[in-house]
């Protein structure tokens, strides 16, 4: 690509001047659109007056999902800290969103990018990916637990033996992740309310729950933290099973969750996801993805358990188009009640 180590620190030095002129009627590149997102008052959904639940659209990063936040904030650091370089080769596990949020700096900073993948990667993700120019490693073996993740790591761990100048981005441990969070989505919520009582957040690596959480109790010290879980996923103890969503629970515990920091959790099944998905794009015409259905369907059962009246904020991660041929597909919904049925 003809890119250099001047070239680089050029662009770094810019990202790190601080945040652009408001003003100006332009952004230098891609990367200084991240962030900033709308929060919209979900009325549509809960119209009940007494619960205000508020829904922070992190799809409308420019990637198209919260992951543009760390991803930024990891490479950006390591960039900073000599841990990358012009020669760098990043490799990371992911359901498809970090993935994206990652070709996309690679595009930026000239840096290859391979994505380690499973199956249950949607058709979209995978074809954005291999669009931006990154490598695709496809993991077809499930791991002890009946999901992906733990063969996906050990295909990392052979590529960072494999490819020269490799570095491993390791969402699930990089404690860049959550303060990506912290500092974003966390922060930018302070900011934007007065008062909060509960946050309804998805856990999958949990940098996004840890971060925005940790912000969000120095501002509201009585907050309630909820975390949304996936049917068949072990992070919170559950029975493991199978699971066909990305981006919502693990087959393994992540380094960075501190359970201690979690309040309540609510394990959410493919299907309610599904309909919550369906539910909020025809009565709030937000169009978003499996993960967002799956906070939408935890607030709703979350609701009839609250004694008194609460302002609640929940983050919707990503967006629905890439999503068609899974909660959005008939014939995937009906898959789906038949695994409900069969439990």
């Amino acid at each position: 690509m003809g890119v250099t180590e001047a070239t680089i620190t050029a662009s770094l030095a810019e990202a790190l001047a601080g945040e652009d002129d408001k003003l100006s009627g332009y952004r230098e590149s891609l990367k200084d659109c991240i962030g900033h997102t709308p929060l919209v008052r979900l009325r549509r959904m809960f119209p009940d007056e007494r619960f205000q639940v508020f829904g922070k659209l992190e799809f409308m990063n420019p990637g198209g999902s919260m992951k543009d936040r760390p991803a930024r904030y990891i490479v950006e650091k390591a960039l900073k800290q000599g841990i990358l370089h012009a020669r760098s080769h990043i490799i990371e596990s992911t359901s498809g969103n970090l993935g994206i949020a990652l070709a996309m700096m690679g595009c930026i900073y000239g840096l290859q990018v391979t994505c380690v993948v499973d199956p249950n990667i949607s058709r979209m993700n995978l074809n954005i990916i291999k669009r931006m120019g990154a490598n695709i490693e496809m993991v077809e073996e499930k791991d002890e637990h009946g999901g992906y993740l733990n063969t996906r790591i050990a295909k990392v761990k052979a590529l960072l033996q494999k490819i020269p100048h490799a570095y491993w981005i390791n969402q699930y441990a990089n404690e860049w992740n959550w303060m990506a969070h912290y500092e974003g989505a966390g922060d930018e919520i302070a900011r934007q309310l007065d008062r909060l009582d509960i946050l309804v957040a998805g856990v999958s690596t949990s940098g996004s729950i840890m971060g925005t959480s940790r912000r969000l109790r120095e501002k509201f010290p009585r907050l309630q933290v909820v975390g949304v879980d996936a049917v068949g996923s072990v992070i919170f103890d559950g029975p493991k099973g199978s699971r066909k969503l990305p981006g919502i629970g693990a087959s393994r515990v992540p380094e960075l969750l501190n359970k201690d920091e979690i309040d309540r959790v609510i394990h959410v099944d493919d299907c309610e996801s599904a309909l919550a998905c369906r539910e909020l794009v025809l009565k709030e015409g937000i169009f978003a993805g499996g993960s967002s259905g799956s906070v939408v369907a935890a607030i709703q059962r979350l609701l009839p358990d609250l004694a008194g009246p609460a302002h609640i904020v929940t983050l919707l991660p990503d967006r629905g188009d890439r999503y068609m041929d899974l909660v959005y597909d008939d014939e995937w919904l009906d898959a789906a009640k038949e695994r409900v049925n069969v439990r």
